[in-house]
């Protein structure tokens, strides 16, 4: 089984809602600025990283690692004849 390692983009709300996207663009897609407080071409300059994080007061933006393995469902099997 190969180790596959994915971006994931987690965006917390003041009050407690939690959003998990694959990108900043899917982030930004989905909330404007007006909602999140932040655009994406800003977002994409702030540096964001796993040990780096965004906040202002209408959210805290977290980019992590989605650790994932390579599993065998839904691909046929090989047969040797």
């Amino acid at each position: 089984m190969e180790k596959q390692e994915r971006t994931v983009i987690h965006l917390e709300l003041n009050g407690g809602l939690h959003y998990y996207f694959g990108s900043l663009k899917a982030l930004t897609l989905q909330f404007p600025k007006d909602m999140i407080g932040i655009e994406y071409s800003s977002l994409r300059n702030c540096g964001l990283s796993e040990l780096k994080s965004y906040k202002n007061a209408k959210c805290i933006i977290r980019k992590g690692i989605l650790k994932t393995v390579e599993g065998g469902r839904g691909k046929s099997k090989e047969t040797n004849d």
